[in-house]
């Protein structure tokens, strides 16, 4: 007999907790809130310390320049970031709307208009086909922002500039309670500040993907989130807002003597001397290192050299060797393919946070049927099994766990990319090819040979092909 979907298990949690608390006015809001949250676009919050690149990444993920939006009197702000005809902003808690204008510079609210009362959340409505499917959250620093940041969102773009000490405590607190250990299944860990790997090297973007890889095979670091990727930001968001005005400053440096102007590319001082090599005023080489960096402006000019002759084609060219590419994949394939999940992920969080304040004769047996659902929830399981994978803290030979990883759900969730084929397979094909996996995979499960965690990892993959027939019957 099938198992009733996470989803429809949770809705029925939350219906038997909004009985029992129905006294209580704080938990059924939080219920409530979480009950509606099921038709809303998942929320992802781009999180981590000062400086790490959080609204660098958030104008790169949107493609316009939409933050950072300054408080006044230095307030820490939530920006959240949602899809709509028009550009508005509202300021919560009081609901006030602040007006705003779109500019060839991106988005501007006007904080002038600021109540002055405090402000916690800022709601803006911008139209970009990236918000579609999730509504991005730029978040003040980590710690101070983390409690907020569980109650909110739904998952996680953790922002760091090398993966290590007090990063794996953020990780480790943003995966608190008994569902988030249960299920560290939200977060990706995104080293945000790539092209200043080895001093800014033309070669740091391929040496941080390097280091990404090597933090994916850390246990430590895949045991509290699904993946590691490297982006350069700046190289990113220059990408997808470069203009004429750039490109043509960016062809002039590219055409001076090369031992010349790259003697001045050293450093952001000799960029901006006076006297220069190429035809490019002061205030314009400023902009293009407040545009792109100075790894970005070495990048784009080598690019130019050899061959990327216009901006359409740098455009590309920068987005491409960025990384972004990787991360919108990623959070596409762990998120928002995920997005129910990942919403059931966040209500039983919330339940377990109501039963824990308010203990009340019921809520041991309500707690009780939490962890059942949270038990044999296969979403999870999947997770969890793919970060194992992943961190190679389950490992079988290379291609038993290529095919593991791929039916599980690494390059998507649908029937055919599970399965390994084209989208145009068809349903005869695609139940030949999950009867096979699931008599492989349930001989797996059995095979003496594997150790009791290998078992039980093929168990998972079993289920996954049952689940794969089922579909298709």
């Amino acid at each position: 007999m099938r198992d009733a979907p996470l989803s429809e298990s949770v809705w029925t949690l939350l219906n038997d907790a909004l009985e029992l608390y129905r006294d209580s006015r704080p938990a059924t809001d939080r219920l409530r809130h979480h009950m509606n949250r099921f038709g809303e676009p998942l929320r992802i919050a781009v999180a981590g310390p000062w400086q790490s690149g959080k609204s660098t990444l958030v104008n790169a993920l949107v493609g316009d320049e939409v933050a950072p939006i300054e408080a006044p009197g230095g307030q820490a702000v939530f920006a959240w970031y949602q899809d709509g005809t028009e550009p508005h902003a509202v300021a919560y808690p009081a609901g006030a709307e602040l007006p705003v204008t779109r500019s060839t510079q991106g988005l501007r609210v006007d904080v002038g208009r600021w109540d002055p009362a405090p402000v916690n959340d800022l709601v803006v409505t911008w139209p970009s086909r990236a918000l579609r499917h999730a509504t991005v959250i730029d978040t003040p620093p980590v710690p101070s922002a983390c409690d907020k940041i569980l109650r909110d969102a739904d998952a996680v773009l953790y922002l760091t500039r090398d993966g290590r000490g007090t990063d794996l405590h953020v990780l480790e607190w943003l995966q608190d309670g008994m569902v988030a250990k249960a299920a560290p299944v939200n977060a990706l860990m995104v080293l945000s500040r790539a092209d200043e790997t080895g001093g800014g090297r033309i070669d740091a973007l391929l040496a941080a993907r390097q280091v990404a890889r090597r933090h994916q095979r850390d246990p430590r670091i895949s045991g509290l989130c699904l993946g590691v990727v490297a982006v350069g930001g700046l190289v990113a968001l220059a990408g997808r807002v470069l203009t004429d005005t750039d490109f043509a400053a960016l062809a002039a440096l590219a055409g001076a003597p090369r031992t010349e102007v790259e003697n001045h590319l050293l450093s952001t001082d000799r960029f901006t001397v006076a006297e220069f090599p190429a035809p490019v005023s002061v205030e314009v080489r400023r902009a293009l290192l407040d545009r792109l960096g100075i790894f970005g402006v070495r990048l784009a000019t080598t690019l130019i050299r050899t061959g990327t002759d216009t901006r359409a084609k740098l455009a590309a060219e920068l987005v491409r060797r960025s990384g972004l590419a990787e991360l919108r994949e990623a959070v596409s394939r762990c998120f928002i393919d995920r997005r129910d999940a990942l919403r059931a992920r966040s209500a039983l969080a919330a339940l377990e946070s109501v039963v824990l304040a308010e203990p009340r004769p019921g809520s041991d047996a309500l707690l009780a049927e939490l962890e059942r659902v949270l038990a044999g929830a296969h979403d999870f399981r999947e997770l969890r099994l793919l970060a194992s994978l992943q961190g190679q803290r389950v490992a079988f030979e290379k291609e038993l766990t290529g095919e593991a990883r791929r039916l599980i759900g690494e390059n998507g969730t649908g029937l055919a990319a599970r399965l390994g084929v084209d989208q145009r397979a068809t349903a005869s094909e695609l139940w030949r090819l999950s009867s096979a996996a699931l008599g492989r995979w349930q001989e797996h499960s059995e095979d003496p040979l594997f150790d009791a965690d290998q078992r039980r990892a093929a168990e998972v993959v079993v289920r996954t092909c049952e689940g794969l027939l089922y579909s298709l019957s």
